[in-house]
């Protein structure tokens, strides 16, 4: 077992070439441990599995075999323009990612806003190979009855495309958290570096357009969110401002074994805001006996 000082985002960077054309980055930890978990990260500028989860990793590869995947158009994965609606892109370049690692036993999956939307859409086209299902504030599957829609944190998302600034880089970035202290300049220089290059920026908008492509229902995962027959946690903030608690709602009605924790005094990044209990609650379910 590898020691949580010891988990950096050198020693865990990989790299995988899934297809002729796709290259997807990802970071490794816990090898070794018998069970996989895969994460996938939110959508928004300059977002990565690092940024998301360099926290967690170290904490759950003490229990898990860890992949913190860099989905496609983000990170240091390749950024194609050119593909199918979104969810369907990232669930079918996890596919081919395992079937590159060799990995055929159930993966558990968790993922945050965009990569909650990714990991339902790989469970429902892949559903031999997902295990549990950890959803923090997930897209595609919220549907908010009551918030109004664009929610704040869409506009501001919007702001950034249109006009990608730093600015609306820090306007975005505070949307997504209850505690203001984490948004430091150092995250937004980081953020901002990886957002603004032409490649993500040409891959950010290529997404934002699959969501109105001939394929928009992909998108709508709530429909067919009653096919999901494994557990499924839905974790919100009850602060968040991005995908609102009352999203969760039609979830939570519709999937057959789905359980709802939400944290108060959290916004839309609840692996970072909780932290500790985030980790705590993610491993007890995970390995939690009962089928």
């Amino acid at each position: 077992m590898t020691a949580i000082d010891e988990i950096t985002y050198e020693s865990t960077s990989r790299f995988a070439q899934v297809r002729d054309d796709l290259r997807l980055h990802y970071h490794e930890a816990g090898v070794g441990n018998d069970t996989t978990i895969v994460l996938l990260h939110g959508g928004g500028p300059g977002a990565s599995s690092w940024s998301n989860f360099a926290r967690n990793i170290p904490v759950l590869a003490q229990r898990f075999h860890v992949l913190a995947v860099d989905q496609p158009g983000y990170g240091r994965a390749d950024k194609p323009t050119e593909h199918p609606q979104y969810f369907v892109h990232s669930a079918s370049a996890l596919s081919d990612l395992l079937d590159t690692l060799g990995i055929t036993d159930r993966v558990h999956l968790l993922g945050n806003s965009l990569g909650g939307g990714a990991a339902v859409r790989f469970a429902l086209d892949y559903p031999e190979r997902a295990g549990r299902l950890v959803l923090m504030g997930p897209g595609g599957l919220s549907v908010n009855l009551f918030a109004p829609d664009p929610t704040e944190g869409v506009k501001n998302l919007g702001r950034f495309s249109y006009e990608p600034t730093r600015e609306n880089l820090e306007a975005f970035l505070r949307i997504m958290v209850f505690d203001q202290s984490l948004i430091t300049p150092e995250l937004v220089e980081e953020r901002f570096a990886s957002a603004s290059t032409p490649e993500s920026l040409a891959a950010a908008k290529a997404m934002g357009k699959s969501f109105s492509s001939a394929e928009f229902e992909k998108g709508m995962l709530w429909r067919d969110a009653y096919k999901l027959r494994q557990r499924v946690l839905l974790i919100w903030g009850r602060e968040d401002r991005v995908n609102p608690l009352d999203g969760a709602l039609v979830a939570l009605k519709m999937i057959p074994r789905a359980q709802l924790h939400v944290f108060g005094g959290c916004g839309h990044w609840a692996q970072l805001e909780k932290f500790d209990e985030f980790n705590r609650l993610t491993a007890d379910f995970l390995t939690d006996g009962v089928e």
